[in-house]
C-alpha cells in the first residue's frame, strides 16, 4: 500500500524570501517536507529564531505559528512505497537527532545563481534539503540537489498539486475535529 509524503511551498514575505524571489521570479520561495497531511511532522532548513534571519539550520517547523501564520502555500502530494517512506523518514529523524550539527547553506544560494555547487558538510538550504530527502527515498530529481529551487520541486512528475491558498485555511480544513 502506498504512503504519502508532502512538499509544502510557502510565501513567507521575509526579506530573504523576497530577495530569493527577485532571482527566481517566484512567489513561493520556501520548501518543506512533511510526513503527514496535517503537517505535524514538517521539516526544513530555515530560521532557528523568528527575528534573526542569520540563525539558520535544520528544524521541525510549526505550520500554524511564526512566519507561517499568514503564509500562502502550495502543497504537493507524493505517493511512495513503505520502503521509500521509511528511508526518507529515517534520514530526517537522523538529521533531527543531530540538528545542532546542521547549518543553513547561505553560500549555497549563491551557488544556485552561478550554477556552481558549493559543498559544505552539514549545510543545506530548504529546497536542497527536500531534494536530498527525496533522493534518499530513491526518487528521481532532475537536478543536483545543490541547484534545486522550490520551483524545481513543482516540476517533478510524481508531485501532484493538492492545495493552493492560505496555509491557515488548509490546516483548519485538515485538522477539523470529527464530530461524533
Amino acid at each position: 500500500m502506498k504512503k504519502m509524503i508532502y512538499i509544502i511551498l510557502t510565501e513567507t514575505k521575509t526579506l530573504l524570501s523576497r530577495a530569493i524571489g527577485l532571482y527566481t521570479q517566484q512567489q513561493m520561495n520556501h520548501a518543506s517536507i512533511a510526513f503527514d497531511a496535517s503537517l505535524f511532522e514538517m521539516y526544513s532548513f530555515g530560521r532557528l529564531q523568528l527575528h534573526n534571519p542569520l540563525s539558520g539550520g535544520f528544524l521541525r517547523e510549526c505550520a500554524e505559528t511564526g512566519l507561517f501564520e499568514n503564509a500562502r502555500c502550495r502543497i504537493y502530494r507524493i505517493a511512495v512505497s513503505p520502503y521509500q517512506y521509511r528511508k526518507m523518514k529515517e534520514k530526517v529523524r537522523n538529521m533531527h537527532a543531530n540538528r545542532t550539527r546542521y547549518k543553513y547553506n547561505f553560500i549555497g544560494l549563491f551557488g544556485v545563481m552561478l550554477h556552481r555547487e558549493v559543498k559544505r558538510d552539514h549545510a543545506y538550504f530548504c529546497s536542497q534539503f527536500v531534494a536530498t530527502v527525496l533522493k534518499r527515498g530513491g526518487l528521481e530529481v532532475h537536478e543536483n540537489p545543490a541547484f534545486m529551487t522550490p520551483a524545481c520541486l513543482t516540476e517533478l512528475a510524481y508531485a501532484k498539486l493538492m492545495y493552493e491558498g492560505s496555509l491557515a485555511h488548509y490546516l483548519q480544513q485538515v485538522r477539523m475535529p470529527v464530530e461524533a
